[in-house]
């Protein structure tokens, strides 16, 4: 159905990780960048916030065919289909109904139009799928026309924003903007997070006789695509598509979509009478813990100091993440999923920190001086961007304000900021990702680049995905290298691909 886009090379070696890889003589210039800070948002494509940056590969001057959706049936669809549903998320007002999105024409349309539906940043949109295997039904084997066609928000998938009035945009206008940088993974937030720090996917262990069997996903022989059910509309005009099973887990046991983290917090409750500390064990939504080997692993194997900072954290321990604020969300702590970092662990206690409500505990770090040499930040729920929960205005705001007490760091002469999103939350681009192995790359998503040290004012084209921030941390501090790694790049170059950015392309270390 996909076509050879999707024939992929095999990850056993994601299991170790491979030889040391020497610094360089040529990259002495890296000893330069002394502090690494990665903020991850949420779920936005490039197309839909930077499509009309200018010098970026966006949406001037795009032919009919690089936009127009086809089918289900793969004939090309009249108009879009309605967003089903609505396109704003629950209790906005105004609202924009499923019945004023009828009849849009087939090809990206600006969802903050004066003249259209004009939603300002401040108004959310629904949530959309963005799933392992129906972003790869979307991405149709690298032609990206049937993203309306397998999602369940109709033609919402479709939208986009100006942009240029949004904080960050001024930010990225300033240092880098990359616009070729790709979601690690197919799918969601979960898989993307682990790719984020590991590069790796996580395995549910004899998922078959486990009790997380029934979400064991129900997948054609080409090993891409759901079975959809009998009854399924078969045009994405008539309704949201139905599969047999939809489910968190590959046939052969990976955990591709959400599933809870092993330890607390994690949105399933301990035991009766079992440990406070954990998630239920029995309970089909539990990960078992992980232990493939993490990029803090291989940092604190070399005396590299490091911590992942998230926002909330604290409150979300005390059971008070809840609510519109700050709307703390556990899967997208990846490393509470990882054995070695199990509560009652040294590793635990050191290395996840509170980021504090608003990012307040992180920011006190950052002024003071005082962050180790590789950050990871990750913004409560209500800032992250994250349709359907919360808006763009906010998160893009703070993550620029967060960026303002980054500059005025004593850190800041020898720092690189990387700020990207986890995946497209679903939303078009028009830009195929590249092909590779089983698990990715997916969509393109916005990448900032920031430092003393970047190249100011550019855009840069080189092809990146969310491991090229491990590949950067790991050249700057000759780590090991994961194998994951080592397996896209294989994957790469059996399709004829060079392998991906380092991030250093972005940079002058002159």
């Amino acid at each position: 159905m996909l076509g050879n886009r999707f024939k992929f090379v095999t990850l056993a070696a994601m299991l170790g990780i491979s030889a040391a890889t020497p610094v360089q003589a040529d990259d002495a210039g890296l000893s330069k960048i002394g502090t690494v800070v990665v903020i991850y948002a949420e779920n936005r494509s490039f197309d839909n916030l930077y499509g009309q940056f200018p010098g970026a590969e966006g949406l001037q001057n795009l032919k009919p065919e690089q936009t127009q959706q086809l089918d289900r049936d793969g004939k090309p669809m009249a108009e879009l289909p309605p967003s089903w549903g609505g396109l704003t998320a629950k209790d906005i007002t105004p609202a924009v109904t499923e019945d004023q999105t009828r009849h849009l024409a087939n090809a990206p349309y600006r969802i903050d139009d004066a003249k259209g539906f004009n939603l300002a940043y401040d108004k959310p949109t629904r949530d959309l799928w963005h799933r392992f295997y129906q972003e790869q039904m979307q991405i149709d084997g690298g032609k990206n026309n049937k993203f309306a066609a397998w999602a369940d928000g109709g033609g919402a998938v479709m939208g986009t924003y100006d942009g240029s009035s949004l904080p960050l945009w001024a930010v990225a206008k300033k240092y880098v903007l990359a616009d070729h940088f790709f979601m690690g993974a197919f799918g969601g937030s979960f898989l993307n997070h682990f790719m984020l720090v590991c590069a790796c996917v996580p395995k549910y262990p004899d998922a078959a006789n486990s009790p997380a069997k029934g979400k064991i996903a129900a997948v054609n022989e080409d090993g891409v695509s759901l079975k959809v059910k009998a009854d399924s509309p078969a045009s994405a005009l008539q309704g949201t598509p139905k599969f047999e099973n939809d489910g968190a887990l590959t046939p052969d046991g990976y955990a591709v979509n959400t599933m809870a983290p092993p330890f607390q917090p994690s949105y399933v409750k301990p035991a009766a009478g079992g440990d406070a500390a954990l998630a239920d064990p029995a309970d089909a939504n539990t990960l078992p813990p992980q232990s493939l080997p993490h990029i803090g692993d291989l940092l604190t194997a070399k005396n590299v100091t490091w911590a992942w900072y998230a926002g909330a954290w604290n409150e979300a321990l005390a059971g008070k993440g809840g609510g519109p604020v700050p709307n703390f969300q556990f899967h997208h702590q990846p490393f509470n999923y990882f054995a070695d970092m199990a509560p009652g662990t040294p590793a635990r206690a050191e290395h996840l920190k509170d980021g504090g409500l608003g990012g307040t505990e992180f920011l006190k770090d950052v002024d003071a001086g005082k962050l180790p040499q590789v950050a990871f930040y990750k913004p409560q729920g209500n800032l992250n961007e994250h349709p359907g929960y919360t808006d763009i205005a906010s998160g893009d705001q703070h993550i620029a304000d967060v960026i303002s007490h980054l500059e005025k760091s004593p850190q800041w002469p020898g720092m690189l900021v990387v700020v990207t999103y986890d995946e497209n939350g679903g939303f078009w681009d028009h830009v195929p990702p590249p092909a590779a192995d089983r698990w990715g790359p997916g969509n393109r998503i916005p990448a900032l680049i920031i430092s003393p040290f970047a190249k100011m004012g550019t855009v840069d084209h080189t092809p990146y995905d969310t491991t090229s921030v491990l590949r950067f941390i790991t050249r700057r501090f000759g780590l090991d290298t994961l194998a994951g790694i080592t397996e896209r790049d294989a994957a790469l170059k059996a399709h004829s691909q060079p392998p991906l950015g380092d991030l250093t392309g972005a940079l002058n270390l002159n």
